[in-house]
């Protein structure tokens, strides 16, 4: 059984809103036509992989546009189901390319999704799994937003449907991909939520349909460690490892989660990872802070610690933000660092930071605009109290 953390509160006095068929599986969406009344059982899966074309194949939000189902069906889906994307609050465009919405999913649930070119193939979408976060990692801007709730199966696709719909990639290409690639690497653990997570890459990696190869899709985690192999089983993902420390006693500071789960146990969980292979390698995430955990001692025992699995370690240049207390590395100090574990036989990219100018980079997500917001939300305030007693 999977640990999903289902925090969403729902009232009987709520009318329930439609099912949007964008975030259910191919199995669900067959029963969901049956349930309907749409179809009858007999017809349902060959409805079904229609209805499934036109959503993940050609992108259309308008049951009218499948040109290949009857009147009366359209009709049918229209009143029972719907096709609608969020609301993008903002859309910010990084000098470097970057790309960053802010998604408005429900009232009081917002997100960040970012699309970095030139990653991967050809781009990547870095997509968010939770509002908000548990971990409360001390170096991550983005763990100082409480948790609101899991993000749906449907609010995760979608994520990928609004960044596809800006790129103009329908229907799905087979070929020059913009968004080649996707990294659940936005807001929360995606461990956390496993249930959506894996429908959500079932849905994503269905060859009729957004058709991204499971070997480009990148699962990171903080190291939920009873998850690993249901989310090596369950999905075929890669798996990326937000590590940052060599030892206990530092990564119980950086990544509380560690006093739960330590190193050994995170260890052994990792090289049991389900279909881990030199053609799987596993990635490590390690953020360079300085005077922290930057020293060639470090980076040695970074080594005598991954020794043996099949991996890469990306190293991230902090991204500072207002109130912390950490520093990044020199890059000198980076370079030397990437130069041990090269020797050593380990790719060791240096991430090269992507959207600081818009908030779109590691870590920065959603807090900053959330405050932005609030501020202008107050300044707006004032004004209207200002005229208000003008009058």
């Amino acid at each position: 059984m999977s640990l999903t953390l289902d925090l969403s509160r729902t009232s009987a006095a709520v009318p329930t809103a439609p099912v949007n068929l964008s975030g259910l599986t191919r199995a669900e969406l067959r029963q969901a036509l049956i349930d309907a009344g749409v179809c009858p059982p007999e017809k349902a899966k060959m409805r079904a992989s229609q209805v499934w074309s036109w959503i993940h194949h050609y992108g259309v939000v308008d049951f009218a546009a499948m040109t290949n189902v009857a009147r009366d069906m359209q009709a049918k889906l229209a009143e029972a189901f719907t096709l609608a994307r969020p609301e993008i609050v903002e859309r910010q465009v990084s000098k470097d390319g970057t790309r960053k919405w802010l998604i408005r999913t429900a009232p009081g649930i917002e997100i960040e999704t970012v699309y970095i070119p030139d990653v991967g193939r050809a781009g990547a979408l870095c997509v968010s799994s939770q509002v908000g976060c548990t971990l409360n990692c001390t170096f991550c801007h983005t763990g100082t937003q409480k948790l609101v709730r899991n993000l749906t199966a449907a609010e995760i696709v979608a994520q990928v449907q609004v960044a596809r719909d800006d790129l103009g990639e329908w229907p799905s290409p087979k070929e020059d991909r913009r968004l080649s690639n996707i990294v659940f690497m936005g807001m929360g653990e995606p461990l956390y939520n496993l249930d959506h997570v894996s429908n959500a890459i079932d849905i994503i990696s269905d060859n009729e349909g957004i058709a991204l190869s499971r070997r480009r899709i990148t699962v990171s985690t903080s190291g939920v460690v009873p998850q690993l192999n249901a989310l090596g089983t369950r999905t075929q993902a890669m798996l990326a490892i937000s590590l940052h420390a060599t030892n206990d006693a530092l990564r119980d500071v950086l990544v509380p989660l560690n006093k739960k789960y330590n190193l050994e146990q995170l260890m052994a969980g990792i090289r049991a990872y389900p279909g881990i292979s030199n053609a799987r390698r596993v990635t490590f995430e390690y953020v360079m802070l300085k005077g922290v955990n930057d020293s060639p001692e470090e980076a040695r025992a970074l080594l005598k610690l991954i020794e043996g699995i099949p991996a890469k370690v990306n190293l991230i240049p902090f991204n500072p933000w207002p109130g912390t207390d950490y520093e990044c590395s020199d890059w000198k100090t980076i370079e030397r660092f990437a130069a041990i574990l090269n020797k050593a036989g380990y790719a060791s990219p240096i991430r090269t930071p992507r959207g600081r100018d818009i908030l779109a980079a590691c870590g920065q997500l959603k807090s900053e605009s959330e405050k932005v917001r609030a501020s202008v939300r107050r300044a707006e305030q004032a004004a209207a109290a200002g005229t208000v007693e003008a009058a």
